[in-house]
């Protein structure tokens, strides 16, 4: 593949100098520029132009697994191995950015529901509080954007949702699990930040249906329990 750079740059700097930078005389280069091309780096090319079509939506957090699942649900037919190479030969590789990611939109027009545990994160028995979060996970795949509910009873994770993208639907999707799978009473008190997933009249419609008390707080700040491993909440 070092012909294929040279090949690849070979518009934005003189083919000599490409040529003494990958290790290849312009001798040779000339001679593999005339060689037709065959079936195989036919479809390599193919699939390469997926790939950095694909890496650049994924805001070049894609690795090879990832990568791989997304041509295969474009529908190409790659392996672990072909993307991993095309991958390497061409220096795509994940840009180790770690920088904070935001997870709440407070700047928004929906209405604001009041603080209704003023700190009193204590609850007797199941269903009786919940709290929901948006956090993130750096995974070698990129950021990864996780959305939970947590009955505060227990500080178990009852309802979850995960994406790569801060979707509209994630904490809808997280709130519709911990409902199905807990059913619970009116009067429940679900308790979140102020951002505009929780605020959203699309979420707010499911809170209203199954008669839980609203209420919310401006920050929030996360901790691990390291007893049970399950993600705990704290509102400042």
């Amino acid at each position: 593949m070092r012909f294929a750079f040279v090949e690849e740059h070979r518009n934005r700097m003189p083919v000599s100098r490409l040529c003494r930078i990958m290790g290849v005389s312009p001798r040779g280069y000339r001679a593999w520029r005339g060689r037709p091309i065959s079936r195989r780096q036919r479809r390599d090319l193919v699939v390469l132009a997926h790939i950095r079509e694909q890496f650049r939506l994924s805001l070049c957090s894609y690795g090879r697994p990832r990568m791989t699942e997304e041509l295969k649900e474009l529908g190409l037919d790659v392996g672990h191995r072909r993307v991993g190479r095309l991958m390497r030969e061409n220096g795509i590789a994940v840009k180790r950015n770690r920088k904070f990611k935001a997870t709440t939109d407070s700047n928004h027009s929906f209405n604001i529901a009041p603080n209704l545990l003023n700190r009193d994160f204590a609850a007797d028995r199941p269903n009786r509080k919940w709290a929901g979060d948006i956090s993130y996970v750096w995974t070698r795949e990129g950021w990864l954007y996780l959305a939970v509910i947590l009955d505060l009873h227990s500080r178990r994770v009852i309802g979850w949702a995960v994406s790569n993208r801060m979707k509209r639907d994630l904490a809808i999707r997280s709130l519709k699990m911990a409902v199905a799978l807990r059913q619970p009473p009116k009067g429940c008190i679900h308790h979140t930040d102020r951002g505009s997933q929780y605020c959203s009249h699309d979420y707010q419609k499911i809170l209203r249906q199954h008669g839980f008390k609203v209420g919310t707080v401006k920050y929030l700040s996360h901790f691990w329990s390291c007893d049970d491993g399950s993600l705990g909440l704290l509102r400042e």
